[in-house]
C-alpha cells in the first residue's frame, strides 16, 4: 500500500472526530432500537453454555463501531461452533448514533462490568471469556484490572488492540501544530484523546505491568495496521500471553485494521484456538475456507 493511502483511514478518523459532534439528538433513539434489533441471531439470554464450551463469550466493539456491525462476521463463526455469544454497546455519546466507543474509556469499562455480570446471571456461567476488536481489545484490560474484572474473566482475546497507544502513522505528533485539536479530541471524544501513545490513561493503564493473574491473554495483530501504529505496541507481556502476527501465520494475508477483526476467517480461526486451547488446530492461509 502506498503511504499516502495508509494515511487516508486515521485522517478521517481525525475528520470524524469533528463531524460526530454535529450529528442531531433525534437520531439517537433510532440508532439505538436499530442495534437492539438486528443482532442477526446472538445476544440469546435463553442460551445456555454447553460441556465442551462451558463460558459464553462477550464481543466487544472497537472505536466507531457497534455491536452489530463489528461482528456480523465473527459472532456468527463463534454460533456456529457452539458457542454462546453476547455483544454490548458502550461509549456512546449523546447524539451521536451507531458510531460508539467514543466516551471516557473508564466509563466504558464500568458498562463492560455491568454487562458481563448481566451475561454470567443469565447463562449461569461462572466466567466469560472476552474478544475485543481495536478499542475493545483494550479497554477490558481497565476492567480486569481495575473493576475487578479478573475474578470473571477466563480468557481476553485482543483483535488489533490499542494496548499501548497510537501514533495514528505519525498523525498524532501533528496535533501540537493544529490549536485546539488536542483540546478537541479530549472534550468532543474522550476515548480517542486517552488511545494517544503517552496519554494519561495509558499511563495508568500499563503501570505495574500488562497483564493482572489468572486471565488469559491473546493478541492478534497485523502488520498491514494502519490505525494502531506501530504495530507491535498492540502485543502484550507477562504470564499466560499469546501474541500472534496473523503474517506469521499466514504470509498473504493482507488484512489491515479493520479487516482482521470484520472479515479475516483467518484470524477468526485464531479466535476459536484462543478460546479453546484443548482443541486448537493449526492456523494456516486454509483456515480461511474452514
Amino acid at each position: 500500500m502506498l503511504p499516502w493511502k495508509r494515511l487516508l483511514r486515521p485522517l478521517a478518523a481525525l475528520l470524524l472526530t469533528a463531524a460526530v459532534a454535529l450529528v442531531p439528538t433525534a437520531t439517537t433513539a433510532h440508532a439505538a432500537e436499530a442495534t437492539a434489533t438486528s443482532d442477526h441471531g446472538w445476544n440469546d439470554y435463553s442460551c445456555k453454555p454447553s460441556a465442551a464450551h462451558p463460558r459464553p463469550v462477550v464481543l466487544v466493539h472497537g472505536t466507531f463501531a457497534n455491536s452489530v456491525d463489528n461482528w456480523l462476521g465473527l459472532a456468527p463463526y463463534l454460533m456456529n461452533r457452539g458457542y454462546c455469544v453476547f455483544s454490548l454497546d458502550y461509549g456512546q455519546l449523546p447524539g451521536v448514533p451507531f458510531f460508539h466507543a467514543l466516551g471516557p474509556i473508564d466509563k466504558s469499562a464500568e458498562q463492560l462490568s455491568a454487562y458481563v455480570d448481566k451475561v454470567l446471571a443469565a447463562t449461569g456461567a461462572a466466567e466469560a471469556d472476552l474478544v475485543g476488536h481495536s478499542q475493545g481489545g483494550m479497554m477490558p484490560r481497565y476492567y480486569l484490572k481495575f473493576l475487578g474484572g479478573a475474578a470473571k474473566v477466563n480468557a481476553l482475546v485482543g483483535i488489533a488492540p490499542n494496548n499501548h497507544g497510537t501514533t495514528l502513522g505519525g498523525l498524532t505528533h501533528l496535533l501540537p501544530y493544529f490549536p485546539g485539536a488536542e483540546d478537541l479530541l479530549t472534550t468532543a471524544t474522550p476515548a480517542l484523546a486517552q488511545q494517544v501513545v503517552g496519554s494519561e490513561f495509558m499511563t495508568r493503564l500499563n503501570e505495574g505491568g500488562d497483564t493482572v493473574p489468572g486471565v488469559r491473554y491473546t493478541v492478534i495483530a497485523t502488520k498491514y495496521d494502519e490505525v494502531v501504529t506501530p504495530h507491535r505496541t498492540q502485543f502484550l507481556t507477562g504470564p499466560g500471553v499469546k501474541n500472534v502476527l496473523i503474517q506469521d501465520l499466514c504470509a498473504i494475508d493482507l488484512s489491515e485494521h479493520a479487516l482482521l477483526g470484520l472479515t479475516d476467517r483467518i484470524a477468526f480461526h485464531e479466535v476459536a484456538n484462543a478460546l479453546d486451547p484443548a482443541r486448537a488446530t493449526p492456523t494456516t492461509c486454509a483456515s480461511a475456507i474452514g
